[in-house]
């Protein structure tokens, strides 16, 4: 089936009783070219990508749960490329460019707006920073412009400009940075995948791997031994306890990020602001809700939930930076599981086990990245060479060195 506004009338006329079902639900065959362990938006991204660009339809996505259960409907919806770094800016931005021809390319509403990105600085030390950062983006094509006080207070005049603690200054916007409807990434995903013949296999937990002289032979499964020439692993907060299983221990951590969304309120937020006296981020949703974030639960856990500590400083942050939410009701929160690497950055790279690969490694950067981290992984897995993009995402950057930001910072990498 294909989406056109043309036959969303007809079914309205017809009281929406011709619409199928988006993807298939199969039974698993006994072998597949390509196995991908996680049906998540970098799992789905790349079994798309693999059909799509490369031609290898032969592929099964495995989900412990449904599609869409992790990660990527448990997150704060944000896409942007303003990076610094040469190991993530040329990523993040072959992925925002894919953001902006994704639903064409998928025939598929996921609700991309490019509404921008303010990043509000507080000091001049922190100005001089934007700028540096803004220079980096104008020079990869990312685009960057560097907003003074007064063209703020035009923008954003519900900020708090005159906070003794935390005067804003001036901030750093990209204006193709925006939001997209995280769980309609991942139906779009999985609906263009299952079109190119893959099998999306949902409610098959991995429990173990075969492996036959160093060489992986396919993966043991709640439905059953599945037999694969490659098997990649995209499962984000789950990624160090399914590599144990191939004998594997991975340079990361485990930690809750919470998210929250208010009451809905009426249009108030042009875009996304993040706070640079603290760590909290605000878009408004379609539905008038308030999105917001901040930092990561400062424990490991694979619970899907957070505690309060974490929920007040976020608040406090909110409040710091425009006073007028404070009478706003909080509606709900949620928690995702972050594999944290030691230097803020992912790792996309085959491993010492002949046809194992792994992507994990995201911290905060998952959502935004999950376009171009299904396009490179999807290149490795056919190709067996990394993506152009993708070249320091090496899993054995730390041994030799190699970190993209030249700082391990455990579980607080925060030059992302």
């Amino acid at each position: 089936m294909k989406f056109s506004g043309l036959k969303v009338i007809r079914q309205a006329l017809n009281g929406h009783k011709g619409w199928t079902p988006l993807w298939r639900n199969p039974e698993p065959k006994p072998a597949y070219d390509v196995v991908i362990v996680g049906g998540g938006g970098h799992g789905l991204a790349t079994a798309y990508y693999l059909a799509a660009t490369f031609g290898i339809t032969n592929v099964a996505v495995l989900e412990r749960g449904w599609l869409g259960s992790g990660n990527i409907g448990r997150n704060t919806t944000i896409i942007r490329s303003n990076y610094l770094l040469p190991g993530n800016q040329p990523f993040y931005e072959f992925s925002m460019k894919l953001w902006e021809s994704q639903e064409q390319d998928l025939n598929f509403n996921s609700m991309v707006s490019q509404r921008s990105i303010i990043n509000l600085f507080h000091s001049d030390g922190q100005r001089d920073a934007y700028r540096r950062r803004g220079n980096a983006m104008q020079l990869s094509g990312a685009g960057g412009t560097l907003l003074s006080q007064d063209e703020l207070r035009e923008k954003l005049p519900f900020l708090n400009f005159d906070n003794a603690r935390f005067p804003i200054k001036g901030g750093l916007m990209q204006s193709r940075a925006g939001t997209a409807r995280h769980d309609g990434v991942a139906w779009g995903y999985a609906r263009a995948a299952d079109q190119r013949g893959v099998d999306l296999i949902q409610n098959c937990e991995v429990t173990g791997f075969r492996i036959e002289d160093g060489q992986i032979s396919g993966v043991e499964t709640t439905r059953g031994l599945i037999a694969a020439g490659k098997v990649g692993v995209a499962v984000a907060g789950s990624s160090s306890r399914v590599m144990s299983m191939a004998g594997l221990r991975l340079p990361i951590e485990s930690h809750v990020l919470q998210a929250f969304v208010s009451e809905g309120l009426k249009p108030t937020i042009p875009g996304v602001i993040t706070f640079g006296a603290g760590h909290f981020y605000v878009s408004q949703s379609d539905k008038g809700g308030l999105v917001f974030g901040g930092d990561i639960d400062g424990y490991n856990s694979y619970a899907q939930r957070g505690n309060l500590p974490v929920v007040e400083d976020v608040i406090e942050g909110g409040m710091a930076l425009m006073p007028m939410i404070g009478r706003a009701r909080l509606l709900r929160s949620w928690g995702g599981v972050m594999d944290m690497s030691m230097d803020g950055s992912p790792i996309i790279d085959r491993t010492h086990l002949d046809g194992l690969y792994l992507n994990a490694g995201w911290c905060y950067g998952g959502f935004k990245a999950t376009p171009a981290s299904g396009y490179a992984f999807a290149h490795l897995l056919a190709t067996g060479t990394p993506h152009e993009t993708a070249r320091a995402f090496r899993l054995d950057r730390f041994a030799r060195g190699y970190v993209i930001d030249e700082k391990g910072v455990g579980a607080q990498p925060n030059l992302h």
